[in-house]
């Protein structure tokens, strides 16, 4: 996995998601953006796991919890949802985490509730992993 690759597969998570916002619009339910968006997934032939339970490990020791992660794109990215009408630290506190917690190098936050979904309602994070990448 290479930082390239990593982009290329933003561009196209992305893109699918303005594809969802453009025939949906603002104003739905999360859950009905989840499902379009797994269809336009599908679509574009991308490997994906959906509502899966986050881990998490404390001193050793697996803990069972109901932190679930919207989409894990590829073994490599993590997407999470929202229809919200604003952004708030503790969303970017939680993806942050869940980017940790699945050791994963990069995480999109979208949000269809928004009246332009690439200029206003994603947001990329990186870490640690992304960084550990190679460039080519």
């Amino acid at each position: 996995m290479t930082k390239k690759y990593i982009d290329e597969l933003t561009y196209t998570i992305i893109g699918a998601a303005i594809e969802v916002h453009k025939s949906l619009c603002p104003g739905l339910l999360e859950s009905v953006y989840h499902k379009c968006l797994k269809q336009e997934f599908m679509l574009r032939s991308l490997n994906f796991g959906s509502e899966f339970i986050v881990p998490v490990e404390y001193k050793g020791i697996h803990v069972e919890t109901d932190l679930r992660c919207d989409f894990l794109v590829e073994e490599a990215i993590v997407v999470e949802l929202k229809a919200v009408d604003s952004i708030v630290p503790v969303f970017e506190d939680q993806l942050l985490t869940y980017m940790k917690l699945l050791e994963k190098p990069k995480e999109i936050l979208i949000n269809f509730n928004c009246a332009n979904l690439f200029k206003e309602g994603q947001r990329t994070y990186v870490n640690e992993y992304f960084r550990l990448l190679s460039d080519k």
